[in-house]
This record gives C-alpha cells, sequence and structure tokens, in this order.
C-alpha cells in the first residue's frame, strides 16, 4: 500500500483531529527553543570559565530554527497565520535563508519528493566518497549558497523554475530587506565595537551546521526515487531530545504522507503510519553508518 491508498483508509474524524492546529502548543515550543538560546548565550556574554565550550551548543540551537522555518512553509505550527509568517522571518533571518523564495523551494521538493529531474533538494548531488561526505559535513557549501541566492534574489535574477513570475518582485523585496537588517547589524556591531554577533550567532552558526548537516542527510538519504512517500523518505528513530529540537521532524515519512498535520500531531500521526513504514533508521548514528558504508561504492540504479 501506497502512502496515497492508506491516507484513504483513515476515517475523516481523524484526519481532522490530526490536522489541528494550535497556537498554544506552537507558542510553547518556540518559548523553549528561543529560551534555550537566550540562556545559553547569556553564560556566553557573562564570559564564565569554559563559555567557548557552549559555542557549539549554541549553534545547534540556532540552526536547529530550519525545522521551524520548514514547518512555517505549510502555516502548521500555529493556528494564526500572522504568527507562521512572524516565526519563518525570526528563523530564515538567523539562517540567511528567504522565507517567502524558501518556501516555493519547499513545496517543490514536496511535490516532487526524490524526483532527480525535478525535486529543488536534488540540484546538488548527494556525497557519493569520503571527501564529498566530509565537505557535506562542513555545511560550508550550505553558507555559500545561501548567500548567493540572497545576492542572486537581491539583484532581481532568481529564475529557478520552481519559482513563478508573479512572485519574484516580493522575492526581490525580501532579499534586499534581509540585507539591509544584516548591513545594519553589522554597522551597530561596529559602532559599538562589540563582538555579541560573532560570539552569539556567526560562529555558533558556522560551528552547529554540521549537525543539521547530519540530521538532515537522513530524511531522503539513500531512498528509492519513486512517487510512495513510505519508500521515498526515511523515519528516524530517535531520542526525546532530538525529537524536541527538530520539533518532531524526524518523523519525516509522516511529515510528507501528510504535511498539513502540524508538528505536534505527528507523533499521533506516527502510531498510526508505523505498521506501513518502509524506510527507518534505529537513530542517526545507525543510518550514517550504513551511509559511510556505502561510499565510493558504484552506485547502483535505483528504479
Amino acid at each position: 500500500m501506497d502512502h496515497k491508498a492508506w491516507i484513504r483508509t483513515l476515517p475523516p474524524e481523524t484526519l481532522a483531529a490530526l490536522n489541528e492546529t494550535s497556537d498554544r502548543a506552537g507558542l510553547l515550543h518556540l518559548a523553549g527553543h528561543l529560551g534555550a538560546i537566550l540562556a545559553v548565550g547569556a553564560v556566553i556574554m557573562a564570559g564564565l570559565p569554559g563559555w567557548w565550550l557552549l559555542l557549539p551548543v549554541q549553534g545547534v540551537l540556532l540552526v536547529f530554527l530550519f525545522t521551524l522555518l520548514h514547518e512555517t512553509v505549510h502555516f502548521t505550527p500555529f493556528r494564526s497565520r500572522w504568527l507562521n509568517i512572524a516565526a519563518g522571518y525570526l528563523a530564515g533571518a538567523v539562517l540567511l535563508i528567504p522565507p517567502h523564495w524558501f518556501r516555493y523551494y519547499h513545496l517543490a521538493h514536496h511535490r516532487h519528493t526524490h524526483d532527480p529531474a525535478r525535486d529543488p533538494e536534488l540540484a546538488a548531488p548527494k556525497p557519493e566518497t569520503w571527501a564529498q561526505y566530509a565537505w557535506h559535513l562542513t555545511g560550508l557549501s550550505v553558507w555559500r549558497s545561501s548567500i548567493a541566492t540572497l545576492l542572486r534574489n537581491a539583484a532581481g535574477r532568481a529564475r529557478e523554475p520552481f519559482l513563478p513570475e508573479r512572485a519574484r518582485g516580493r522575492v526581490r523585496a525580501e532579499a534586499v530587506a534581509m540585507l539591509a537588517g544584516y548591513a545594519g547589524a553589522a554597522a551597530l556591531s561596529v559602532s559599538y565595537g562589540s563582538f555579541a554577533l560573532l560570539w552569539l550567532w556567526v560562529v555558533p552558526a558556522i560551528l552547529g551546521q554540521p549537525f543539521l548537516r547530519l540530521y538532515l542527510l537522513a530524511e531522503h538519504g539513500r531512498c528509492r526515487h519513486v512517487a510512495n512517500m513510505f519508500e521515498n523518505t526515511r523515519t528516524t528513530f530517535t531520542s526525546r531530545a532530538i525529537r524536541w529540537l527538530a520539533w518532531n521532524m524526524p518523523y519525516h515519512t509522516e511529515h510528507h504522507a501528510l504535511p498539513t498535520v502540524p508538528f505536534h500531531q505527528l507523533p499521533a500521526l506516527h502510531a498510526l503510519t508505523r505498521p506501513h513504514l518502509q524506510v527507518t533508521a534505529a537513530g542517526y548514528g545507525a543510518f550514517h553508518a550504513e551511509y559511510r558504508s556505502s561510499l565510493g561504492r558504484k552506485k547502483e540504479a535505483t528504479p
């Protein structure tokens, strides 16, 4: 049974309950995530002994705002539309990802999941050698791509196939506003002789990006190039802490099967889909051990 056939077996009342969004659930989770960022940041700024050891911790907290940005594309973390938009811009600003542009990018990924010809996530090939794997995990190519996208969008040269003509004006204005905001923040830092942005954001985000790369590679890496979400997407069984950090997105097959289900309902959806899951991993360590074992081998044709 593929995911579409399985969805047709769900009673309407079950679907309605699963799709129920909540400002309260979203705000509580966001408060916890931002609270952790502020708490770790306060220790760093206080310069307490060993403060530098917290830089990667701060980085992980920051870069995993990507999972919030990812969810705001679907307008599911909160019931209120304005909260989804505001949270998306907050997360996008931290990660140098323009949210309106990203919405078209990510929805194209959902429409064409793991289709080599049309899924924009596959525009950059997944690592197939040890050197490519190591470079991928640095996250440096991600920052380079994000900066290039912002500059291209700001110049009015966004021409990706997933971006409709009607969106290009807003995409350009969004990029110009973001670049102006970064320039203003940098100017203020220089004028006050402050290194706060460097130690609270720039350095931690660079240090945290490899952890996000490790996490994201498991979502579709080594999955089959087919239309069935039960086969082209992976659910990773992991700790409660990582599920919290990633806004329950380790339940990724479930998310792709029903992307209208908010993060706080994904555990309930997982309970229903678990007997049908075809691609899973017993943790991120297990996934990467298997992935690394295939590096350098001749790639087999995937149906």
